[in-house]
């Protein structure tokens, strides 16, 4: 499923237009990323829990030329799913 399909979704299940879901979910995304920049949790009980968490620094290999070259410390997305989206999937 693509974004668009996903608006279409939400437009159905909550009969409003595809713009409003669109926007819903624009907003939607924007408050997780803005939440998850400054290192915070989006938890969304039953469904799950989005996380930003932070990778050391280490060192790696150009696999061109061989070399050993350091890879700067990051923070990565994370997300974390719930007992009921674990359970409904299986």
């Amino acid at each position: 499923m693509n974004k668009s399909e996903l608006i279409e979704a939400i437009a159905k299940s909550a009969d409003i237009s595809k713009s409003a879901a669109a926007r819903a979910l624009d907003g939607t995304l924007a408050a997780v990323k803005s939440t998850m920049k400054t290192g915070g949790m989006v938890t969304l009980v039953g469904f799950g829990t989005f996380y930003a968490s932070k990778r050391a620094a280490r060192t790696g290999r150009n696999p061109r030329t061989g070399d050993t070259i350091k890879i700067k410390s990051a923070q990565v997305p994370k997300f974390r799913a719930g007992k009921a989206l674990k359970d409904a999937i299986n």
